[in-house]
């Protein structure tokens, strides 16, 4: 699984930027220009200052089952946080994962929920379910200080960017092989000032929870 940031376009920003900007907008669209949701954008200082606040006290967050959908299909964690797999559908679900990040095996009877498990390091866990092949979720675990996943507009919204340098990556699941090639990672100085935005594009794969019609006709 590939970690490093694939943003690539037209409206890149070469490095060391300097930005105008405390909120800072991201859009990332595809290579047709549509929105593309579920894309994870972070921001970490590249010098963080001494007196920086500690991140808040681990979290959790759930995953449903329904309708032999994972939801949502990608979700922010940090190193600590919880999450809990819901099964509410009318059937069983055996979730599992290989992931090196982490790695699990259980079985959801309709109605059940999971019981809390503890993300200790950053990476992505791919996420199945061993009776439903096209069911998949991915658990994006981050250590950076601030991380957004976009919406159905494709639009990430990081607000109140202290004045600083900055990386700037963002992910997606369904990203080409070769994308994290030739300086992906951007890195921009950010003032105070009025809010700006960025836009990006990325070459996604086909979405793997299409079924097999809908698969044949986007060729």
């Amino acid at each position: 699984m590939r970690l490093l940031l694939c943003l690539v376009g037209a409206a890149c920003l070469s490095n060391a930027t300097r930005l105008a900007a405390e909120d800072l907008v991201v859009r990332v669209v595809d290579g047709r220009g549509a929105p593309v949701a579920d894309a994870v954008v972070s921001v970490a200082a590249l010098d963080p200052p001494a007196d920086a606040p500690a991140p808040s006290g681990p979290a959790t967050r759930a995953i449903d089952q329904k309708d032999e959908t994972f939801i949502p299909y990608v979700e922010v964690f940090r190193p600590g946080d919880m999450v809990v797999f819901r099964n509410s559908d009318t059937t069983r679900h055996h979730v599992y994962s290989f992931s090196p990040t982490k790695s699990f095996e259980l079985v959801l009877r309709p109605g059940e929920s999971s019981p809390e498990m503890v993300l200790d390091m950053a990476g992505v866990v791919a996420v199945g379910c061993n009776i439903h092949d096209r069911m998949i979720t991915y658990l994006y675990v981050t250590d950076a200080a601030l991380a957004v996943r976009t919406g159905s507009d494709g639009l990430a919204r990081l607000a109140e960017i202290q004045p600083g340098a900055y990386t700037v990556r963002a992910w997606h699941p369904q990203l080409r092989p070769g994308q994290d090639a030739g300086g992906a990672v951007r890195s921009v100085a950010v003032e105070a000032g009025d809010e700006t935005g960025l836009e990006f594009k990325v070459q996604l794969l086909l979405d793997p929870r299409l079924p097999d019609d809908r698969e044949r006709a986007a060729y």
